[in-house]
């Protein structure tokens, strides 16, 4: 789960499918058939549920919520997805990373499903801002001291267009994207699958949705992956904390790695000096710009945004030491701000290919918020830069995102046991930077009442289909064969 938005870029489809409201009885819900038409990419079929927009009043107005599958012939069953964020779409992410989903034994032997989840692309979709608007949102910077009052003062002031904008340009469905409500939507795609049980296979904010359907529905689980799990327990100030020790950590390791293995790293001389210079850095970015190869100018906050991006995945590390390289030698901020623009789901012409950051802001305002008080946030910044001298500085009044939000957060459950289900694989990776590898733990071994652990020993974030063979073999025998390690295995 990402502080701010999904780092999945995908490209949207035009499926037809606009999340309208509909007119259905309640009895109609768990009664209804997927109609399966074929997407625009004609290797998918696509189809809808419709589920009520208030759970609590559930022969109320309805919304439709998007799916899209990969039929296998001779398939044992099917998996649900959820590619993370929140806000990620489902669809988008099944069709455009088919091939790298898990494993070929997994695609295979299963009919993988994903679908929009409420308030995300298709799915009765979260709309806030025009693509200008949210350029200068995510891209432009402010002069003022980070952290400072000033900038709490202008950060508001851009916060309240933003939540204006949402409220006027979303409607009721902007009071109900929340996480429970997604858990019993996901009820009504199983039944519509014809399901007697739900397989399924989340990634990120995905496990904390697939959490919560177990503990609303434990004698419905089926077979359960959780990748790169997050702790329900952990609150929003821990998991930024939490969050920004896994971001410089993974600083730590790019910096690292770089002096040691890469003839064109920038930085030079000990650790301590290469952390030196990328703060030296980003302070330097604060009072000033880079020009881009687009037109645009990278500022800090563009900046910042690409340099967490590409700490996402030890992957993506070659095009961060591109990017620094570039920025000292030839002052040019070009390859930062296409790691930004990736981040963003932003495309070369302006347009944004998804909802995911308007998405992600709503559903995590509705699950739950920090205390955006001067005094707590005031001991929430002193911890940060404690932590993170590097990093910190711009990671400081995190509350404030929801601190304007409309409405009221949602009820969630009491406990995350999800008491009576069978048992659920639990995947961390031990330098995950966005979930740290403790959550996993937590939620395998102390929240749920039956949890098994699967570490994965290596960089970035989730481990299923990029690790090791280890990891790989034990979902699909899991999955195919409901076979678990007579130990957890440490991968």
């Amino acid at each position: 789960m990402k502080k701010i938005i999904s780092i999945l870029a995908a490209f949207t489809l035009a499926l037809g499918l606009s999340g309208c409201s509909t007119v259905v009885q309640v009895s109609d819900v768990y009664a209804q058939k997927i109609n399966w038409g074929l997407c625009e990419n004609k290797s998918f079929q696509c189809g809808t549920v419709a589920v009520p927009l208030n759970w609590d009043k559930p022969d109320g107005e309805k919304i439709e919520i998007a799916l899209a599958r990969k039929f296998t012939n001779n398939a044992q069953g099917s998996i649900v997805l959820n590619p993370g964020g929140p806000g990620g779409s489902g669809v988008d992410f099944l069709i455009n990373n088919y091939d790298s989903i898990g494993t070929q034994t997994l695609r295979d032997a299963f009919t993988l499903v994903s679908f929009d989840p409420r308030g995300v692309s298709r799915s009765a979709k979260v709309t806030c801002l025009d693509a200008k608007g949210t350029d200068h949102l995510l891209y432009d910077s402010n002069d003022a001291e980070p952290g400072s009052a000033k900038d709490i003062k202008l950060m508001k002031v851009e916060l309240a267009k933003f939540v204006d904008a949402c409220k006027a340009n979303t409607g009721a469905v902007l009071g109900y994207v929340d996480t429970v409500s997604a858990a019993k939507d996901m009820d009504v795609i199983r039944a519509a699958l014809g399901d007697e049980k739900l397989n399924y296979l989340g990634f990120s904010y995905g496990t904390f949705l697939g959490t919560t359907y177990a503990t609303l529905f434990p004698t419905k689980v089926g077979r359960f992956v959780l990748d790169g799990a997050i702790d329900p327990r952990v609150s929003d100030s821990q998991q930024s904390i939490n969050q920004l020790k896994g971001f410089d950590l993974a600083l730590h390791n790019y910096l690292k790695d770089c002096l040691a293995n890469d003839s064109s790293c920038p930085f030079s001389g000990s650790l301590s000096n290469a952390s030196s210079q990328v703060s030296q850095f980003l302070k330097k970015m604060e009072k000033k710009t880079l020009p881009t190869k687009d037109g645009r100018k990278l500022t800090i906050a563009s900046a910042n945004t690409g340099l967490i991006m590409a700490l996402y995945s030890d992957t993506y590390w070659p095009y961060l030491t591109q990017a620094f390289n570039e920025a000292f030698d030839s002052k040019d901020g070009s390859t930062f701000m296409l790691l930004a623009d990736f981040y963003n789901d932003r495309d070369q012409k302006g347009n944004y290919s998804s909802n995911t950051f308007e998405a992600n802001v709503a559903v995590n305002c509705l699950d739950s918020r920090s205390s955006a008080k001067p005094e707590d946030m005031a001991r929430q910044n002193q911890r940060i830069l404690q932590l993170s001298p590097i990093l910190g500085r711009y990671w400081q009044n995190g509350a404030l995102l929801c601190s304007q939000w409309p409405y009221p957060t949602a009820k969630r459950p009491d406990s995350y046991s999800a008491k009576g289900a069978p048992t659920i694989i639990v995947i961390g990776t031990t330098g995950d930077p966005a979930t740290p590898y403790e959550q996993s733990v937590g939620l395998a071994h102390e929240v749920l009442a039956k949890g098994f652990l699967v570490t994965f020993k290596g960089e970035g974030h989730t481990a299923y289909g990029r690790s090791n063979q280890c990891v790989s073999s034990t979902v699909d025998d899991f999955f195919t064969e409901g076979t678990i390690p007579e130990k957890e295995p440490v991968c």
